[in-house]
């Protein structure tokens, strides 16, 4: 392997862990891989499969990775070739005369190309070297990109064996890993879970404000050894903002998926080449930056899921210097991203209600929908959720038909894990033990010895970079007092019967209090562990306090010098639920267009006609006015393209975004990519047909 190493890829030594992957593939192994984005996952089938002979299958998600896979390749020597949709039938048809002669080495394909009829029997005409699934985890139900369409792999891939199987992904968590194994059916596969730990990236969290945090990023990226910087915002909104507000004082630029492509190609161009020190970009889209030198991350909003947030903490420090990673987050981010998260998966008894309203024979979906009587996105997200799970059935043709009565259970699991990782990214942002030592245990690195960083703010606090500090009030220092006296009677106590004992009724909330028991970690006086207990099948996570030896002597003087976290006070205080909601809801609908596609906007209030559907707009006997004529044909080209690819018609575009087309009427890329629900995946794909039917009406 050492001579196909040095010979054909031309490199002198494998990066860690590669050479034991490589070995389990070349002997036949199938094969789990987690390793994150920049360890060399594509190596680990690219040798075994030129080791092995014949021609190895790549299955990957997007059209852009695979141009990008195909052109590297080739320009290393190799034969490399991709069926897709954005290819000719002639160019797919001369790739499958290559692939029936054995004059390939790779084969590139996306996971919906497995569904045309024919086409698994034809690749299985050959017998293929290795399959290499990329991106596994959006095999899974549980995986945070999950895709109906990878379902196909576990039904399709048994007529290609007895080729080896390599699952691969950056982002796994120990479920996420056993369900890739499960539907992929993976025999007795090798697991490789390694490489999480970046030794040289410190992590920081700090609560602070909404209103504080622009200026706070601002005072950070002044001192020229931060720089080069990407600061992730939730919104584009909040990109352009906080682009322009470094831009008067650095060489900075906002980049999201609202741009223009070749404003946005300037950006990233510049960026890579040292003319910008600074990108600003949304949280959910994905940049594919890949500089080495990035010294500083921040995020200025809580991300929804530690596999996202890994990820984008991932692009600092790839040339090995120190680093930092700097997230910015408050009590609202929590209210929001529950917010979303109730958005994305609606109440069960929406679901079923849903589900009665199906039978047997099958209904055109827009009928199903005037008569379920929901708002459309309601509508549309319940659809999804029955369809995923197996509760409806929906056709390339727009019909849907009941499923199995099974569908509750999946659902049911899945919200709540959508929930409980939620809330592991709270529990992250909330804790007091080593950062990157709880994102190595959360990604399952069993090679990882658990040792503490001795970077992050936990493990170094005097070393913080974005903390601003003061000395505690009276009030705050005699309820620290309180504490340690409380924990040297009852060491291992609970941090909310703490908070009831010693802080509640003294005007101090629990956002206040946190930051209390944060400056006597800080100070040496105590050490919070978290710890949970399972009840009526949910798990309940909390913190207990212990005292360290410090803490058992610690008087005011010493209590009197901690230092406590000066961002975010002032902040508002946390409201009741319902409050909080209407007031994410407001805020929500006023972002409604800034935030899509980054974040699922709130419902919009309906009107009758809304969520009657779309032939309670225009009454029989009434003409149809010219958006309501392009949306018709819109419609018509979305089912032929479903039927095309065999998919349901919402897995192309939603009637939304169509509506959002036909009254926008945009005639180039750059105003595509301006309607909500079209990102550069879906303009790559479609935008060049969605614009033909736009001129030609």
């Amino acid at each position: 392997m050492k001579k196909v190493l040095t010979k054909r890829f031309g490199f002198a030594a494998f990066r860690p862990f590669q050479e034991a992957v490589c070995e389990a593939v070349v002997a036949g192994q199938d094969t789990l891989l987690v390793m994150p984005t920049g360890a060399g996952k594509s190596l680990c089938y690219q040798l075994p499969g030129i080791a092995r002979g014949g021609t190895t299958l790549v299955i990957s998600p997007l059209i852009a990775l695979i141009e990008d896979q195909v052109e590297k390749l080739a320009a290393m020597g190799f034969r490399a070739e991709r069926i897709h949709s954005g290819l000719t039938r002639e160019h797919s048809r001369e790739v499958c005369r290559r692939y029936l002669a054995g004059d390939l080495d790779f084969l590139f394909i996306a996971p919906e190309r497995l569904a045309v009829a024919g086409f698994p029997e034809f690749l299985a005409r050959r017998p293929l070297a290795l399959i290499a699934v990329d991106e596994a985890h959006c095999i899974s139900h549980w995986g945070h990109d999950f895709r109906p369409e990878y379902r196909l792999l576990g039904e399709r891939l048994p007529i290609l064996r007895p080729a080896p199987i390599i699952a691969m992904t950056a982002t796994a968590t120990t479920l996420v890993q056993e369900d890739i194994v499960q539907q992929l059916a993976l025999r007795d596969p090798q697991r490789f879970i390694h490489g999480f730990r970046r030794t040289n990236i410190g992590i920081e969290i700090v609560q602070v404000q909404p209103t504080a945090r622009n200026e706070l990023v601002v005072d950070l990226l002044t001192d020229p050894a931060r720089r080069p910087a990407i600061v992730y915002c939730p919104t584009r909104a909040k990109t352009d903002e906080l682009g322009r507000l470094l831009a008067a004082n650095l060489p900075a630029a906002a980049y999201h998926a609202g741009m223009p492509p070749k404003d946005r190609d300037e950006v990233q161009t510049a960026f890579l080449g040292g003319r910008l020190q600074v990108i600003v970009a949304t949280i959910a889209f994905g940049m594919g930056v890949d500089k080495a030198d990035v010294r500083t991350v921040i995020h200025t909003a809580m991300p929804s899921s530690l596999e996202g947030y890994y990820q984008e903490v991932g692009r600092a420090g790839r040339d090995g210097k120190p680093s930092r990673a700097i997230l910015l987050h408050s009590y609202a981010d929590r209210h929001l991203q529950k917010f979303f998260l109730e958005k994305a998966y609606p109440e069960v008894g929406v679901l079923k209600d849903l589900y009665l309203e199906l039978g047997p024979q099958p209904e055109p979906r827009e009928l199903l929908q005037e008569r379920f009587g929901k708002p459309e996105d309601e509508f549309q997200a319940a659809l999804e959720k029955l369809w995923i799970h197996g509760g409806a059935g929906v056709s390339s043709d727009d019909l849907v038909t009941r499923g199995h009565d099974r569908w509750q259970a999946s659902y049911v699991m899945q919200k709540k894990y959508r929930a409980e990782q939620l809330e592991l990214v709270f529990g992250f942002a909330e804790g007091n033990q080593c950062r990157m030592g709880a994102l190595v245990r959360h990604f399952g690195d069993k090679s990882d010895d658990g040792h503490p960083c001795g970077l992050c703010d936990c493990c170094a606090p005097g070393e913080v970079v974005a903390g601003r500090f003061r000395a505690p009030d009276a009030k705050e220092t005699s309820v620290m007092l309180e504490v340690l006296e409380k924990l040297k009677l009852r060491n291992g106590a609970t941090t909310g019967q703490l908070f009831t004992d010693c802080a509640e009724g003294r005007r101090l909330d629990r956002n206040q209090f946190e930051k209390l028991l944060d400056a006597m970690v800080r100070g040496g006086l105590i050490s919070l562990l978290d710890d949970s207990f399972v009840r009526e099948g949910h798990t309940i996570r909390f913190r207990r306090a212990e005292l360290e030896s410090q803490g058992r002597h610690a008087g005011a003087a010493i209590v009197g010098s901690l230092e406590l976290s000066s961002l975010g006070d002032g902040a508002a205080k946390p409201v009741k639920a319902t409050k909080a909601r209407a007031s994410v809801s407001r805020r929500s609908r006023a972002a409604k267009e800034e935030a899509a596609p980054e974040a699922p906007p709130a419902a919009e209030k309906p009107t009758k006609t809304k969520a009657r559907g779309r032939k309670a707009a225009v009454q029989p006997d009434q003409p149809l006015d010219q958006d309501e004529q392009l949306f018709e044909k819109l419609r018509a080209w979305r089912l032929a393209e479903a039927k095309r690819r065999h998919i349901p018609p919402f897995q192309v575009l939603t009637d939304r975004t169509l509506r959002d087309l036909a009254t926008a009427r945009p005639s180039s890329l750059e105003d595509l990519l301006q309607v909500s629900g079209i990102g550069p995946s879906k303009a790559q794909k479609y935008g060049d047909k969605v614009l033909q039917v736009i001129a030609e009406n």
